[in-house]
């Protein structure tokens, strides 16, 4: 299972809104076939597992033990079922890391596996399973996306200075980091200060990677439209309570009140997104932390003083550090909501 979960993740950031899973064949010990999900639209894990036996080992199949990270699927989506699969093979032990709560398959899949006489095993390394799809698992179980909050503050605790001039925070080896993070998510938001003074692009342009779909909070439409975000590089929505009329630009109108951050998480939800990165600024990554509209904090601290300027967010509650990074002198803390433990 460990190395289903290995091979999972070579399709990070490829196969959204799809799961990542990784499946492994086993014959008496040895391993004959493997494979993962590796784009969407494309094979699942058990059907590149299955091409992958080697010729003189396909004799083997109906004899050998399938793992699989998550539950093979039972519908009809843009691939054949896998639990077909499985069972046209004729493999006659499956196990399986969790269940897919997805309610296409929840259940679906062992159900038919079982009613073909397989003998199903769920829940190893259930956890870290659950864990590698915590993205996909939020999305269908919470109905919105998965939150991840992003950002660098200086080692007395800022985040800018008072007079908006650029400071720089990070080091180039952090800054290839968090374009790494961003073409791992659907989206990436920032408020309407950032997106003005910063001028940001958003984009993965250090890292090889998709660019994810940028998210601007600008209540009145105060960001230039000449702003990189604007450039039509990558889909731009703006969520505010005017409309605007920038081509390719898709405007959400929200009140800006109490219920702007849920009404906007059910609108994410109702495009399919399934993860989203807050990078700033101070405020808006405030506001989620306050509503407690958070799963994951991924805060960079650099080795360099400010002495004044805007204060770094404040995490509230419990969280929980799951990590520690070091690159160069920046110390990277990857913190989770306490919520979920």
């Amino acid at each position: 299972m460990k190395r289903c979960i290995e091979l999972a993740r070579m399709g990070e950031g490829r196969v959204m809104p799809n799961p990542m899973v990784g499946a492994v064949l086993v014959h008496e010990g040895r391993i004959i076939g493997e494979g993962y999900h590796e784009w969407y639209g494309h094979a699942h894990a058990e059907v590149n597992c299955v091409k992958n036996v080697a010729s003189v080992d396909r004799v083997l199949i109906p004899l050998a033990t399938m793992y699989v990270s998550l539950e093979p699927c039972a519908h009809h989506g843009k691939t054949p079922p896998c639990a077909d699969l499985i069972v046209n093979e004729k493999i006659p032990e499956v196990v399986i890391g969790c269940i897919d709560t997805f309610s296409e398959v929840s259940g679906h899949g062992i159900k038919k596996m079982k009613a073909a006489g397989i003998q199903v095993i769920t829940g190893v390394l259930e956890q870290e399973c659950r864990d590698l799809n915590r993205r996909f698992f939020t999305f269908h179980e919470r109905s919105r996306p998965y939150i991840i909050l992003k950002w660098a503050q200086t080692a007395d605790g800022y985040i800018g200075t008072l007079d908006r001039k650029a400071m720089k925070v990070s080091n180039s080896f952090t800054d290839r980091w968090v374009h790494r993070w961003r073409s791992q998510e659907a989206a990436i938001l920032v408020g309407p200060k950032t997106a003005i003074e910063d001028n940001p692009s958003l984009n993965t342009r250090l890292w090889p990677g998709a660019s994810p779909i940028r998210i601007i909070l600008d209540p009145f439409l105060g960001v230039p439209t000449t702003h990189n975000v604007f450039n039509n590089a990558v889909k731009t929505i703006v969520v505010t309570e005017k409309m605007g009329q920038e081509k390719g630009v898709e405007y959400w109108p929200i009140p800006f009140d109490e219920a702007l951050l849920p009404k906007l998480m059910e609108m994410l939800h109702g495009r399919n997104l399934q993860s989203i990165l807050v990078e700033g600024g101070a405020k808006t990554l405030q506001q989620f932390i306050d509503r407690g509209l958070w799963d994951e904090a991924r805060v960079i601290i650099s080795k360099n003083a400010a002495g004044s300027g805007w204060r770094a967010p404040v995490l509230t509650g419990e969280p929980v550090l799951q990590e520690q990074v070091s690159l160069d002198a920046d110390n990277i803390y990857i913190y989770r909501n306490r919520r979920d433990y």
